[in-house]
């Protein structure tokens, strides 16, 4: 049996551990920040990528979590193409660090000369009804550059993130993403009625629905051949307010630019219980993410650990 005084000292050291990240984390970023208000984007993203190498070896967990994701969404790729993938997807996310930290300094001219914008058209149509519009999307590319482009573009976003562990941090992400006209709502609490609000005032909800958050309303949908917990709660505002959903994604291209790609609205299912339709709609949205991060699967962030919940029945194998 382990000395409780050791127990509490382990505890305290593993506290103080935390709280000591944090602070680096912090001051870090803003050294970061101090820097992108005099250099410009190509050397931030030098900077960005510079710092991507370190984090390859510091973050062993992450890199262990991104190469199983990698083995389940790829089996047939050869383990060494699977090795370069997540190389180039370290790099992206490197990219995009620099990029970020641009974006906090940056006007809205510059943003819209590095950043075209296809299919817009699908969201002034829906904005043109009057309902509003949720637009899906996940951590693809500059996700942080979407909603910037999209505001800059003069689309009136809401989007529903979740609180940053540190406050200071917190605070940080939350004036870059209401910069350009952004409504911020923290997820949790009355984050559902916020959103639907919004949408009564015909704006466009923006939500990342990748990630496998349990403490969220979701339901299991097919990614890449294995079920997934995935948010349903865009699903269900769409339905309920009867608006459209917008699949939207952005992604880099090889000589630096950015596209904004806004696809035309997903079919609403009308057939069967709200529940049946909820899972339907997120499947579907869920297929369009799949779709392009086949197309782009360097610029996606594989260290989440996607199938993390796994349900009572998985789908059965192909043939």
């Amino acid at each position: 049996m382990r000395n409780p005084r050791s127990q509490q000292y382990t505890l305290l050291m593993a506290e103080y551990r935390l709280r000591l990240a944090h602070h680096l984390s912090f001051f870090g970023l803003r050294i970061l920040l101090w820097i992108s208000s005099f250099l410009p984007l190509p050397s931030l993203r030098k900077i960005g990528v510079f710092l991507s190498g370190f984090y390859r070896f510091v973050a062993s967990r992450d890199i262990k979590r991104a190469e199983e994701s990698l083995e389940i969404a790829f089996p047939e790729m050869p383990p060494r193409e699977r090795r370069q993938l997540l190389v180039r997807s370290v790099r992206h996310l490197g990219t995009v660090l620099g990029e970020v930290a641009w974006l906090i300094h940056t006007t809205s001219d510059e943003i819209a000369s590095v950043c075209d914008i296809a299919g817009e058209e699908h969201l002034r149509e829906a904005l043109d009804a009057g309902r509003g519009a949720v637009l899906v999307t996940g951590h693809l590319g500059n996700w942080e550059l979407l909603n910037a482009r999209l505001g800059v573009g003069g689309i009136p976003m809401t989007i529903a993130v979740r609180k940053v562990y540190d406050p200071r941090i917190d605070a940080i992400a939350s004036k870059l993403r209401s910069r350009f006209g952004g409504e911020v709502i923290p997820r949790g609490g009355k984050a559902g009625r916020q959103l639907f609000a919004a949408l009564t005032r015909n704006r466009v909800n923006g939500l990342l629905i990748d990630q496998d958050i349990r403490k969220l309303p979701g339901a299991y949908v097919p990614f890449f051949g294995r079920l997934a917990w995935t948010p349903s709660g865009a699903a269900t505002l769409a339905i309920k307010a009867e608006c459209p959903v917008v699949p939207a994604f952005i992604h880099r291209k090889e000589n630096g630019r950015h596209v904004v790609e806004i696809h035309p609205p997903l079919p609403i299912p009308t057939e069967g219980s709200l529940e049946d339709r909820v899972q339907a709609l997120t499947a579907a949205a869920t297929t369009a993410i799949e779709d392009q991060i086949r197309r782009f699967p360097e610029q996606w962030v594989w260290m989440h650990r996607r199938w993390r919940s796994r349900p009572t029945l998985e789908l059965p194998d192909e043939d």
